[in-house]
């Protein structure tokens, strides 16, 4: 595959579940197995897009959204309905050898490695599946365990490590064939966050290092802000937005955020904008984007003023109010 070539491409991607359906009660069970009754459901509904070689994406929607799903229809474990996938050239439902060396898919609430054993015997494992020559294995595995601190880690038992400490050999095991496509499903859900921003940083610093194309799905807006440039919206299976973070912003927020600290904490704000928080010296209002500058005038002119700030609302609520529009539509 030449640099040129999106490293993966999506065109009209269709997946449809038929699910069962029943009334409560004993006659509804007996009668569902004469008769079952079904519906379909359209878990992604004519998605489309590309990502570059060496690209960033997340990849976000709330829950049911269609993301895991997608990927893993790219990733090759469920078949599509209808339309068109690409990974690297090839197609992920053939689940070609030459394609699963290359691609890797990691699942935050799924486990691949041995319950009972330590993680270097898993490792050397993984090294005999993907026929990895020993050496660079061990070169390979000893730069993850250093980039990740895991030295007093990898000889104790799965079973006895915290979900953080599991959650890293879990993508040190999904790495060691040095995949040139990363799959991550929520890496980092349930950690806390100094786990969370190490694994952010590992998986930053294998992208530089290796220029890995990686496709990230979170509800962690800080991976997000931290890793991505691009982000690509998806609700109801349907892609609602595709372009850089930072215009998501822009196009879907009408609001600024304005925190600002008082030299006298019994001030009345309540007419310069919406207050969402206060505390003591310290208010942060929300006001329309283009009244912005002027309320921020009156601040300065009529109070004593310590400090003031003015940002864009956290992402979070960005692509709240996303959704919140495509339900309105």
């Amino acid at each position: 595959m030449s640099r040129s070539e999106p490293a993966i491409r999506v065109a009209d991607l269709r997946k449809t579940f038929k699910v069962p359906e029943r009334e409560a009660g004993l006659k509804a069970a007996v009668r569902s197995l004469v008769r079952r009754k079904t519906r379909q459901v359209h878990a992604v509904d004519g998605v489309s897009f590309t990502i570059a070689p060496g690209e960033v994406v997340g990849f976000l929607g709330p829950n049911g959204a269609g993301k895991t799903t997608t990927l893993k229809m790219l990733s090759g474990l469920l078949y599509p309905t209808s339309g068109d996938i690409a990974v690297l050239g090839h197609v992920p439902s053939r689940r070609e050898k030459a394609f699963l060396r290359r691609i890797t898919l990691i699942m935050g609430n799924r486990n691949q490695l041995q319950w009972d054993l330590p993680a270097l015997d898993t490792f050397d494992l993984f090294g005999a599946i993907y026929r990895i020559p020993r050496v660079e294995l061990h070169q390979t595995r000893d730069e993850f365990i250093e980039l990740l601190d895991l030295h007093e880690l990898v000889t104790k038992p799965i079973r006895n490590l915290s979900l953080g400490e599991r959650m890293k050999m879990e993508i040190v095991g999904g790495l060691l064939h040095r995949p040139q496509v990363l799959f991550l499903d929520e890496p980092t859900i349930g950690l806390d966050v100094t786990m969370q921003r190490r694994i952010r940083s590992f998986i930053g610093e294998y992208n530089r290092r290796t220029g890995a194309t990686v496709l990230l799905t979170s509800h962690y807006m800080a991976d997000v802000e931290a890793l991505c440039r691009r982000v690509i919206v998806i609700h109801h299976g349907r892609i609602l937005f595709d372009g850089e973070l930072a215009h998501l912003a822009r196009q879907f927020s009408a609001d600024k955020t304005i925190t600002v600290t008082l030299e006298r904490p019994d001030v009345e704000l309540s007419s310069n904008g919406t207050v969402i928080q206060r505390d003591a010296d310290k208010a942060t209002l929300r006001v329309p984007k283009v009244e912005a500058s002027r309320v921020t005038a009156r601040l300065l002119g009529e109070h004593v003023v310590t400090d003031l700030t003015i940002e864009d609302p956290p992402i979070e609520d960005v692509i709240e109010r996303v959704f919140s529009q495509e339900a309105v539509e």
